[in-house]
């Protein structure tokens, strides 16, 4: 007797998501051959995309996004289960947290652009705090913080602002054609 294959249902919802992940995956790629001054200072393009999903489609669909950029790009980069990994890894989960919080502060004040700093801000708290914790047991590691800080606050600032002219653009785009 020949076991059949299981089939798992594919929504709409799925493709998008997948479509979106290919996006921040590929922003990944290009991110990681840029050179950089300093390791672990990147501009972090790819948290764009998990701006705009989170803007329009919520949180959850955010965090899948976000989930299967750091695994699929750590696989394409040859860094899956290495520090690096576990490094974007913790960024990814802390910024998600931060967004979550986020998202529920007043709409008048808050958007993309402080989405993306407060995300920024989070995913570098958290890679300094396991930094310190497993790969560098010393506090010295802390002394890097306000360089990591400021970078995370450009960086943040200027995806943001990307982030809120795209979603600005689809609004527009959508009023237009309604």
């Amino acid at each position: 007797m020949t076991a059949s294959p299981i089939e798992l249902p594919v929504t709409a919802a799925d493709r998008r998501i997948a479509r979106l992940a290919a996006a921040a995956v590929g922003l990944s790629l290009i991110e990681a051959a840029i050179p950089t001054p300093l390791p672990g200072v990147k501009p972090g393009l790819a948290n764009i995309v998990t701006l705009l999903v989170l803007a329009r489609y919520g949180w959850a669909a955010a965090a899948w996004v976000s989930g299967l950029r750091v695994v699929a790009g750590s696989i394409l980069l040859g860094q899956f289960l290495a520090p690096g990994f576990f490094l974007a890894l913790t960024g990814a989960v802390l910024s998600l947290a931060a967004l979550a919080l986020a998202r529920h502060l007043p709409g008048r004040w808050f958007g993309p652009v402080s989405w993306s700093i407060l995300a920024a801000l989070a995913h570098i708290g958290g890679q300094l705090l396991l930094a310190r914790a497993w790969l560098i047991p010393h506090d010295g590691v802390f002394l890097l913080a306000p360089l990591f800080a400021a970078a995370a606050l450009v960086f943040g600032s200027i995806n943001g602002l990307i982030a809120a002219r795209l979603l600005q653009e689809h609004e527009e785009t959508e009023s237009a054609h309604a």
